[in-house]
């Protein structure tokens, strides 16, 4: 019986491998739950009591917009990195952390815009209109919550320079669920937006 011996590059690859498609498992579950969300906002938007004129609020639309910029940010510290830039790469990884910040604080003026207009989340003068909205975006904030703590561990990471032009690996699981909650929430605004 012949024995492989596996390289290191062979074991790292492997290893990336695994991991990147761990990842790709999550995500897909995360996005299959909000799928389940969306089809019941959708199922229930036919009931009586649902509010026909409801708009999303201002802060919600410059959330969108932050997030999508962060993802850029983001996208641009792994060119950096992968072109040995660290200051660069350490200056749009803080930018990244710092418009992620600024997202979920939107998200709470948002829900404070939604409130100003006279629709409430919860208690006797909720309608299931808004308390859906709630409950899918809180959904969100918890998911973006955990992306912001890879986030954090990616920019300890980086600066005890565990990245290097031929190691991202890190980095780049972090960008990878970063995107995919940017693109989460694009998914969920366009939603919430013409529906």
């Amino acid at each position: 019986m012949e024995k492989v011996v596996m390289t290191v590059q062979e074991h790292a690859e492997r290893n990336a491998r695994s991991k990147k498609m761990l990842l790709w498992f999550a995500m897909i579950s995360m996005f299959m739950t909000f799928a389940g969300l969306t089809s019941a906002y959708v199922v229930s938007s036919s009931r009586p009591d649902w509010v026909k004129d409801f708009a999303l609020p201002s802060a919600f639309t410059i959330s969108t917009l932050v997030i999508v910029i962060s993802s850029i940010t983001f996208h641009f510290a792994i060119t950096a990195i992968k072109k040995g830039n660290h200051s660069a790469a350490s200056g749009l990884i803080l930018g990244t952390l710092g418009l992620g910040i600024a997202f979920v604080v939107l998200q709470f003026v948002g829900f404070g815009q939604v409130i100003q207009a006279g629709y409430y989340f919860t208690g006797p003068e909720s309608n299931i209109t808004t308390t859906f909205l709630y409950i899918v975006t809180i959904v969100h904030l918890a998911h973006l919550i955990a992306g912001l703590i890879v986030l954090l561990v990616v920019i300890y990471n980086h600066f005890k320079q565990k990245y290097t032009p031929s190691q991202t690996l890190g980095i780049e699981l972090g960008a990878l669920f970063w995107h995919f909650l940017g693109f989460l929430w694009v998914y969920l605004f366009l939603f919430f937006y013409f529906y």
